[in-house]
Formats: structure tokens, sequence, C-alpha cells
């Protein structure tokens, strides 16, 4: 653990996490971060399906070890009259309930927001789903990849007339959790600072990622333009794309009028970066297919690692397209704490990634290894008043574990 000056940003809030696999689980692993008391309840038997998903070392994923770090983990059977009831008494205690279960599964468990609510008026009641709490589609089963199509995502991952494709990672999931994160600090703060009771916050992957996708709307309402594919440019913003070298690919962004200036003198077309039609975006974008040949023809005949420094020197954006390797080895993410070293409870260390954002005064911490299944079913329990005859009889019944 770290020496702080101060409590940890969220000290003394307690989340109870009723979700699995990504969405809910980043959410919690977020808030624990920066110091909430972070109780996941799982299913007796395989637990959070996370557990096993990719790639695995002494029995669970190395992606488990994030995701539920700063975490403790509690085995309780929902189905279960016992195990629903068990959830309500933790959740009455808790300041922050999340889950992203299909809607209508907590009202089947007796566990509906206004229940809840009426148990614990404080209550901050996270919910993230395919689609959201209401609307003719609630009911469909949604993952984040769904919400990206459906967002409008999809649609634009992909060269012309190639099939679209995923981003590479479960970034609808990830979007749907920082919404989450930021409607639940909104909650708590106007509980506060304000007098308020708690509030339910409803989270729809697809809306997630319809709120990240910038102009397409505005674009397609006023115009009727439907913005497409384009690949690695950018549209509308000239020059901004990905460059063939010698060996690899290089992202360069010369889309300021004085920095595309200085992109072209440094790769020596001075003649275009005079032009007076290039003075502006609107300009550069009625040429951009030669003002791309004509950087791509410089970046062509050299490596990487000699067109980085000639665009460091001439203050030009660019970077090479990271593999993990790249990151893992990259000085200044390490200088920024960016990858961390952390210990797990199977007894090895692993390279992790770091916290976001960084906070002078409160930043988050990583205290505690992501836990086994159940490890912290008889303490939590216990401080709810759950006797040991209890417990060993729930156990028996298998509702715990």
């Amino acid at each position: 653990m770290t020496d702080l000056p101060n409590p940890a940003a969220l000290a003394g809030v307690r989340v109870i996490e009723m979700g699995q696999l990504i969405a809910g689980p980043f959410c919690g692993k977020f808030l624990g971060e920066f110091g909430a008391d972070v109780i996941k309840i799982e299913p007796p038997g395989g637990g959070d399906p996370l557990r096993n998903w990719r790639m695995i070392k002494n029995g669970t994923s190395v992606w488990w070890q994030v995701q539920s770090r700063n975490k403790r983990s509690v085995a309780i059977d929902l189905r279960a009259k016992e195990g629903q009831d068990l959830a309500r008494r933790l959740i009455a205690q808790a300041d922050v309930l999340i889950e992203n279960f299909r809607p209508g599964t907590l009202e089947e468990w007796g566990m509906s927001w206004e229940a809840l609510s009426a148990l614990n008026p404080r209550l901050v009641m996270l919910r993230v789903s395919g689609y959201g709490q209401t609307g003719p589609y609630r009911d469909r089963p949604g993952f984040g990849v769904i919400g990206e199509a459906m967002g409008g995502l999809r649609h634009l991952t992909a060269e012309p007339g190639r099939v679209p494709v995923r981003v590479g990672v479960s970034i609808g999931d990830t979007l749907a959790a920082m919404h989450g994160v930021i409607g639940v600090l909104m909650a708590l703060y106007h509980r506060k600072a304000n007098g308020g009771k708690g509030q339910q916050i409803d989270v729809a992957l697809t809306e997630a990622v319809f709120n990240v996708m910038e102009n397409l709307i505005p674009e397609y309402s006023v115009f009727g333009v439907v913005r497409e594919a384009a690949g690695s440019s950018l549209p509308g913003i000239a020059p901004s794309n990905a460059y063939a070298c010698k060996d690899g690919y290089v992202l360069i962004a010369g889309n300021g009028d004085s920095i595309f200036k200085r992109l072209m003198e440094a790769i020596g077309r001075n003649d275009l970066g005079s032009a007076p039609d290039l003075a502006n975006n609107a300009g550069r974008v009625a040429r951009v297919a030669e003002i791309d040949a004509a950087i791509g023809s410089w970046t062509a005949t050299r490596d990487v690692d000699e067109v980085l420094p000639v665009m460091d020197a001439a203050r030009v954006p660019a970077g090479r397209v990271y593999t993990a390797k790249d990151i893992h080895e990259d000085p200044h993410l390490r200088a920024r704490d960016m990858i961390l070293r952390q210990q797990t409870r199977d007894g090895y260390a692993l390279d992790v990634p770091g916290i976001v954002p960084k906070m002078s005064e409160t930043p988050g911490t990583l205290r505690s290894p992501a836990p086994h299944l159940g490890e912290d079913t008889e303490e939590v329990l216990r401080a709810i008043g759950v006797t040991a005859d209890q417990l060993a009889a729930l156990k028996a019944k298998g509702v715990v574990a």
C-alpha cells in the first residue's frame, strides 16, 4: 500500500457489484481504484464468467486480475430466495448498486428500483443494459458488439467498401461503464451537496456508443449526409492518416494550418506548404488525395524510427502504431505509472495497466489483488449479522460459498 496524505476520493463509499463480464465490473473497478469498498456478488460454483475468459494462468484469466482488483468477492446464489434476502441486506447498507443483468431480472427477484429505493432511500443504482430499461428494444439481449453496431461505430470502422470490423477491444462495454461511473459520481454529489436522495441511473450500451459519435447526426439532419467508412483517414480533416513506412505504419496529424506548413517543409514540399489554397482546412480537404500521396511518398522510403524524429523536430503530431509489446516497453508510459507490477493471490506477479485519471491529492491505488471466488463471503455476511450457524446452513444448501 502507498501512504497517502489524504483519504481516497471515494473512501467510505460502499458499492455492491452484481454485474458480470465487462460493462458493470469495469465500472466497479474504476470506483474501487479510487477508494470505494466494492463487494462483488458472484454465483457459487463458477463465479463471474470473466474468470475463465481468454488467456488462463493457474486456472484464472489474467484479465480477471485487472478487472477485479480492489474488490471483495461474496458468493451468493441470487436465484435462491435466501440469496435474494442476503443481497437486500447488503444493499440496505450500500451507497451504490451496480447491475448489468437483462432488464426485468432484478424485478423477478423482488429487487426493483422502487423496492430497493424504499429499503434504502440513499441508494444510487446503476443499471447497464443493451438498450436501456425502457423502450421497445428493452427486452432484447444486447452485448457490447451490438451496441457498437447500433450506436453507429461499426459502420465507420472499415476500409471503404470493406466489411465493418471490430475496434479490437470491447469498447462498447467500457464506454457504457465510463458513462455509468460519471452518472454514479454525479448522483453521489447530488446526494451530498444538495441533500438529495439516491437515484436510478439507466445506461444503454447503444446510447453510450452513440454519445461519442461526434457529428454523425447533425450532418445527417442538416445536409442529409451519411458519414461512411474512411479507413485510417479523418474525413473532412486534412491531412490526418496512417502512412506506410518501410517497416510499418506511422500516424501523422498535420491538420492545423501552421502544423501543415511545418509538415510540408519537413518533407521537402514547400510548394504545397505555401500554396494559398492549402492555407486552410477546406482547401486541404479538396486536395487531400494529393497531399496524402506526397506524405506517403516521403514515408515510404524511410523506417518509422527515421520518420518520428523528423516529425518531432517539426512539432508535428505523429506516432507509431503500438502493439502490446510497444506499450509494455514505452518509457513514457512507465514514467507515468501506466504499467504497474501487481501481485496476485495465486502467488505470481504480472504487469497491468495503471490508473487513469492522475489526481494530485487523491490518486487511485492498487490496494488489493483480485479475490478468489467467495473469499470474503464469511467476513462480509458476518458484518451484516449472519451468524456462524446461519452461514453453515446457507453453505449446506448451496446458497453461499
